[in-house]
Order: structure tokens, then C-alpha cells, then sequence
């Protein structure tokens, strides 16, 4: 595995939904999430995680937590794949080998982190990487639709064979055969999300510069790759990356010492009107497009240490020229 990151992260995940559902609530029969005392729109971090590991699997990484699969059964094989196989009993050295086996292999548990103390027993990871809920910039205003399905799914009981149900359609009423429902989206939201990267908690796990590039670039595309009539139209406009790099060059151990912990507190970074600012730019009417809004992200208001990137896609070259400040 590559080495461990040496910099503190936080970054600023900007996205939007157009004519969709971003994120449905299942307390409120699927409808848009959002806060109940201002009207805002809530994404969850659950949400935008799972895009990323499903990203991130596409892209060819090992994936543990997966649709339709028992947990249990990866950490059974990180017992077996390491030093005596599977024991039968959790002593701490066992757990432990097992811990770091699931680190090495799975990008979503040395990213996020898991808890792996059921079955075999894998102990826990605290990730380095976590995100927060999104919140709209704007308040939304979710609209429900009824809609009409030309087909229904009705349980015939009596139907032993093909012609059976042939008969059974042939028999209803043609207003038998279709059924209604209802459908919940908004017209637009801008969302804004934030996320944080523990160089001190990526020495435990291994999450490296291969795994950062991995993880911006999930941010950057996880929506186009995650396309649904439910879902409308979703995208990532911007992600703002801030690096801590040290306020001393001249001293290399208090550099990375500083790189390592921080230079800066993150809502000093990642508070709007800090270094980001996010405007609607013509507050008489709704907002109905990313281009309804200005984002402007300034250098010159970063703190001394701290470095900001700017990407709306994704280009790997920016990753090493593409950092302003400091």
C-alpha cells in the first residue's frame, strides 16, 4: 500500500438537483428531506457516501459495505487470510490482524471507517474521511405529483399457468388494469456539503494519496454515474479542497507537524462568507439553474498555511499544479 497522507484536509462539496428528488425521507413517504423550522433542503451523508462507494467500485476498488451481501462474510476472510486462519475465538491479536487485513483491502472502511465487531469479529475503524449532511442554499419547496401506472402487479391466487392469468386480464375492466401513484421532486436546490480528512487518523488505516485521488474524483463524477427519472437531474458543480501545508518551510518538523494537525480551524475554511461565498444573483425570483447563483472562492482570504484547490471536474494534473495560497 502507498504511504499514509501527511496533510490535514477539509473540502466544500457543491451540488445540485434540477426537476428531482434528492434525497428522499422515508418518515415522510419519500418526499424531499428538509429542515422543518427554515424550509431547507437536507441531503445525508449516508446518501452521499453510498455514491461515492458505488463510484469507487466502478472505478475498480474493493468495496465492503455492498447492496445485497452479508458483512459477516468478509470478516470472516480476513480471519482466515491471516497468520492461523479462522481460530474460532476473538483475542485481541486476531481482531487486530483481521482489522488491518479489511484497512488493506477495502477503500470504503480505511476511507469512512466500519464497524466490523459482529461475526468473527474485526473490531472498529474510525475513518479519517467524514461528511456532513448537505444543506440548500435556498429554502425548496417540494411538490407532489400523481402519476398513472398502465399496469398493475395484482397477486391472482387461482392462476396455476400462463393461460390462467391471460384469462384473468381478459376478464377485468380495462380501468382495473391501471393504477395511480404519487411522485415527489422539486423544481431546484443547490446544495453545499461539507467534508473533513484526518491525516493523523489516515496513519491507522492507510488511507493514502491514491486513495485522496480516488475519493475526489468519486465527488467530482459519483452523479453521473448514478442516473435515475426519480432523481431528476443531479450534479456536482464544485469542489473546493483545502490543504494545510505549514506556515514554516525552513523548519521541516514543525511543518509537517503543523501539515499534519492543521493550520487553521475548519469553519474558518468552510463557513460561506469565510473563503467561499455563494450569492443568488437575482433574489426576485426562485433560483432554477446553477448559473441563477455566483461562486466565487477567494485566495487571498485564506489563512496563512492553507492552500485551496478549485476543480468543476475531474483533471488529476491539478491535483499537483492547480493549489493556490500559502
Amino acid at each position: 500500500m502507498s504511504k499514509p497522507i501527511q496533510n490535514r484536509y477539509e473540502f466544500m462539496l457543491i451540488f445540485d438537483c434540477k426537476d428531482g428528488n434528492p434525497n428522499g425521507d422515508p418518515d415522510s413517504g419519500n418526499a424531499p428531506r428538509v429542515d422543518p423550522e427554515d424550509g431547507h433542503g437536507l441531503v445525508s451523508d449516508v446518501a452521499i457516501k453510498r455514491r461515492i462507494r458505488n463510484y469507487a467500485q466502478a472505478a475498480g476498488q474493493n468495496i465492503f459495505i455492498q447492496h445485497g451481501t452479508n458483512l459477516n462474510r468478509p470478516i470472516f476472510e480476513a480471519h482466515e487470510q491471516t497468520e492461523g486462519g479462522f481460530m474460532g475465538t476473538k483475542t485481541k491479536g486476531k481482531v487486530g490482524a483481521a482489522r488491518d487485513w479489511m484497512c488493506e483491502q477495502f477503500f470504503d472502511v480505511r476511507t469512512f471507517g466500519a464497524v466490523m465487531s459482529t461475526g468473527a469479529n474485526a473490531g472498529q475503524v474510525r475513518g479519517p474521511v467524514q461528511i456532513t449532511f448537505a444543506r440548500s442554499v435556498n429554502p425548496i419547496f417540494a411538490s407532489e405529483f400523481s402519476i398513472t401506472r398502465g399496469a398493475v402487479a395484482e397477486d391472482v391466487k387461482n392462476a396455476k399457468t400462463v393461460a390462467d392469468w391471460l384469462k384473468w386480464e381478459a376478464e377485468q375492466p380495462e380501468d382495473k388494469l391501471r393504477t395511480m401513484g404519487r411522485k415527489s421532486q422539486i423544481s431546484y436546490g443547490l446544495y453545499v456539503a461539507r467534508g473533513f480528512i484526518s491525516a493523523h487518523l489516515a496513519q491507522g488505516t492507510g488511507f493514502s494519496e491514491d486513495d485522496l485521488k480516488v475519493l475526489l474524483e468519486s465527488l467530482l463524477n459519483m452523479y453521473e454515474h448514478d442516473r435515475s427519472a426519480s432523481k431528476g437531474l443531479m450534479s456536482t458543480r464544485k469542489l473546493i479542497v483545502f490543504k494545510h501545508v505549514g506556515t514554516d518551510p525552513n523548519n521541516t518538523e514543525q511543518n509537517g507537524r503543523q501539515a499534519m494537525l492543521g493550520c487553521a480551524p475548519a469553519h474558518r475554511l468552510l463557513d460561506l462568507g469565510q473563503v467561499v461565498s455563494i450569492h443568488l444573483s437575482d433574489q426576485s425570483k426562485p433560483p432554477r439553474h446553477f448559473s441563477d447563483y455566483e461562486v466565487v472562492a477567494e485566495a487571498s482570504k485564506l489563512p496563512r498555511g492553507v492552500q485551496m484547490l478549485e476543480l468543476d471536474y475531474w483533471d488529476e494534473g491539478k491535483l499537483e499544479t492547480g493549489w493556490v495560497g500559502a
